[in-house]
Order: structure tokens, then C-alpha cells, then sequence
């Protein structure tokens, strides 16, 4: 049964493998600016949405991650997009909406504020050193977006030490991935450091971190019937 599971829901993943193989086939150096490589690089994260949608989806209650999640795809999808036409501070932005969702979707039980105190202090220590590298935008924006993407992790993380699931698990894995992806466009980005391979590296962090956040809505839905053992 469980193979069976996983069949399925690799072949519904098909598309995102697909996409991101072609991205990185055919993208082969700095795609900035260009409309096929934003298509391209778009591409996995709409495959995303559709395995969201048909690995099981509804307009109701038992499906309230699904939605938040998906609402959060389409806006990282709008992020790469403003992101690779070099539109930083609204691909920041939509990005910052895209982790409002994911938080929502995660969720504020159990709260863990020891977890969130140990991930916000670290933060703050970056953003406090890269700050006097940011304009007159930046300085504003970046704070906040650094706050929510931490909180994204930490709501993340709290879920997965509290549900112990595969699924949640891998989810924080891929808020963490995440948060690395970011800290190395900041690093390149702000601080200039030369990075071997940043752009692959970013990507690659990227991909996975979206795919694992999508997958945890694998298991969303109506919980099963419970079978009574009564005597008759």
C-alpha cells in the first residue's frame, strides 16, 4: 500500500521534475531579464500548484493548508518572476505575502517560543551586519521580509517536532532550505562575496525548499472513517 502511495504521488510530481531539469538544461548562466528563461524558471513552482490541486483539493475546512499553501505558490511564483526581470523589491514583496501564507498554513500550535527565540537572534545578528549595505528601500524591507521568513521557519519547525510525521519533517527541512537560499542571494547580492556555482546554489536550495513545502499538503484532507468494532 505504501509503495502504491508513492507511486502515485510521483507520478503527480512528474511535471516539477520535468520543469526543473529543463530549467537548469537550458538556463545556463545569469537568466536575468529574459522572458523565456522567467517562463522556465516559473515553471516548477506552477507544476507545484497543479500537484497541489490534483492530489486531492477543495474549497472547505479539510483542506485549509492546500489553500494557504497554494496561495503561497502563486505568490513565490509572481516573486521569481518580478526576481528574474529585476524587480527585487517587489519580488521581495511578494514573496513576504507568499511566507504569510505558509505561516498561516503551519500554524501557531504548539508555539515553541524557545525554538523562535534561537532562529530570530541569529537573524537579527545578519540583517544588523548587512544593513549598512542596503538602500534607502532595502533597509526597511529586508528587516521585515527576514522576520517573516524566520517566522516561516519556526512555525515549520515547531510543527515538525510536535507531529514527528515525514511530511512535517521534510517541510522544516525545506523552510530551512529556504532560509539558505535567501541568505545566499543576500550574500552575493549585498555583501558581494563571489560564490562558486551562487546561482545553482541558490536554485537548487530554492526548488527543493518548495518542493518539500508542497508535498506536506500530501496528506491534507478529510481525515479516514474509523472503523467501530461493536458486537452484534
Amino acid at each position: 500500500m505504501l509503495y502504491i502511495k508513492a507511486k502515485l504521488q510521483s507520478l503527480k510530481l512528474a511535471p516539477f521534475f520535468l520543469s526543473v531539469v529543463l530549467y537548469f538544461a537550458l538556463v545556463r548562466r545569469d537568466p536575468q531579464g529574459e522572458t523565456w528563461t522567467t517562463v522556465l524558471k516559473c515553471l516548477p513552482i506552477v507544476a507545484l500548484m497543479l500537484y497541489v490541486l490534483i492530489k486531492g483539493f477543495a474549497l472547505n475546512k479539510h483542506y485549509r493548508r492546500s489553500q494557504l499553501i497554494l496561495l503561497g505558490l502563486i505568490f513565490s511564483c509572481g516573486g521569481d518572476a518580478l526576481l528574474n526581470v529585476n524587480l527585487f523589491p517587489f519580488g521581495m514583496v511578494s514573496f513576504g505575502v507568499a511566507h504569510i501564507f505558509y505561516i498561516s498554513a503551519f500554524g501557531w500550535r504548539p508555539l515553541n517560543w524557545i525554538l523562535g527565540l534561537c532562529l530570530y537572534v541569529p537573524v537579527t545578528v545578519f540583517v544588523i551586519f548587512v544593513a549598512k549595505y542596503l538602500d534607502e528601500i532595502l533597509i526597511i524591507g529586508v528587516p521585515i521580509y527576514c522576520a517573516l521568513i524566520t517566522t516561516m521557519l519556526w512555525r515549520a519547525s515547531a510543527r515538525a517536532l510536535d507531529a514527528k510525521s515525514f511530511l512535517a519533517i521534510f517541510c522544516a527541512v525545506g523552510a530551512t532550505l529556504f532560509v539558505i537560499s535567501d541568505a545566499l542571494i543576500a550574500v552575493t547580492m549585498f555583501l558581494s562575496v563571489a560564490l562558486p556555482g551562487a546561482r545553482l546554489q541558490i536554485m537548487i536550495t530554492y526548488y527543493i525548499a518548495q518542493f518539500a513545502i508542497a508535498l506536506s499538503t500530501a496528506d491534507d484532507g478529510p481525515s479516514p472513517p474509523q472503523c467501530s468494532n461493536k458486537n452484534k
